[in-house]
């Protein structure tokens, strides 16, 4: 029952990640600003509703991990930087491709670091899943971006690597719950993230109107803070495989935002590619349910 329900919650993280790019759309800060905005801001929301519940932090438990925590929040905001880096020397479908090979990096890594077996089904799943984000991606198409596209390319790549990593820490971090875990991680992150954003963005010349703020909040307090607990509090009794193959879902919610919210054009090869990743997550999973029955 855990299991499922923890499916669910990683279910739903990933899909309201694939939302975050509508409320982006109104706010009108730098990527490094905004990222660390949602540090700061996902972790005040979050102490907030650890004490308006009547609870506390677990200092003791927190005290215990705290190196694989705040290295594994620094590896979060270093993950932000050189997506931001990769975005600017090469196509945003190359940098975006590029940076979801992260759950492909999981999903090989699995059998050695958590000795869970490689089935035929989910190598195939995982296969489909890839060639779909290759087509919603659009990189068949995209032009890649000039000479700095290779740097772009290892950026994005690199950003994958520390994705990845991210998931396996957090698998290897036992015994502290879902709040006290995020707090702590999104605040190394957006530590990690401020020097960038002081030295590689003009902060002073900076403006936001009343939506402006109201949508940073929002992605702040539900899209960072409590997404986020969610999805580390979901990923611990899930097998690596499944958190790497559900990941696909987060960019084809953010195509069908795309297409039927924001009235973007996403061609016949971006549906298609949705199809394949939403299909053969939903097969691989539903195979595995009745494998367990």
């Amino acid at each position: 029952m855990n299991s499922t329900k923890n499916k669910l919650y990683l279910i739903l993280s990933m899909v309201i990640f694939g939302t975050i790019g509508m409320f982006r759309k109104f706010i009108p800060l730098p990527s490094g600003m905004l990222a660390m905005a949602r540090g700061f801001i996902g972790t005040a929301s979050l102490l907030a509703i650890v004490y308006l519940r009547g609870s506390r932090l677990n200092a003791k438990v927190i005290k215990a991990n705290a190196l694989k925590l705040c290295l594994s929040g620094a590896l979060i905001g270093f993950n932000w930087i050189l997506l931001f880096e990769a975005y600017r020397y090469t196509t945003v479908a190359t940098a975006t491709l590029c940076y979801y090979m992260a759950p492909i990096f999981v999903f090989l890594a699995s059998p050695f670091l958590f000795r869970e077996k490689l089935g035929m089904k989910k190598v195939l799943c995982i296969a489909v899943a890839l060639v779909g984000m290759v087509l919603v991606s659009g990189i068949l198409e995209a032009d890649f971006g000039g000479s700095n596209a290779s740097l772009g390319i290892l950026m994005g790549l690199g950003a994958a690597l520390l994705y990845a990593s991210v998931i396996v820490m957090n698998k290897r971090i036992v015994g502290v719950n879902a709040y006290d875990k995020t707090i702590v991680q999104l605040f190394s992150a957006a530590v990690v993230v401020l020097p960038y954003t002081l030295l590689m963005e003009d902060v002073a010349s900076v403006t936001l109107d009343g939506t402006g703020i109201i949508m940073l909040l929002v992605v702040g307090v539900i899209h960072t803070g409590i997404t986020y607990a969610l999805y580390f509090g979901s990923i611990d009794s899930l097998s690596t495989q499944t958190v790497a193959l559900c990941s696909y879902i987060d960019p084809v919610v953010a195509i069908f935002i795309s297409a039927f919210v924001l009235m973007e054009d996403i061609g016949p090869m971006g549906i298609i590619g949705a199809v394949l990743v939403l299909g053969s997550t939903m097969l691989s999973e539903l195979n595995l349910t009745k494998k367990k029955e």
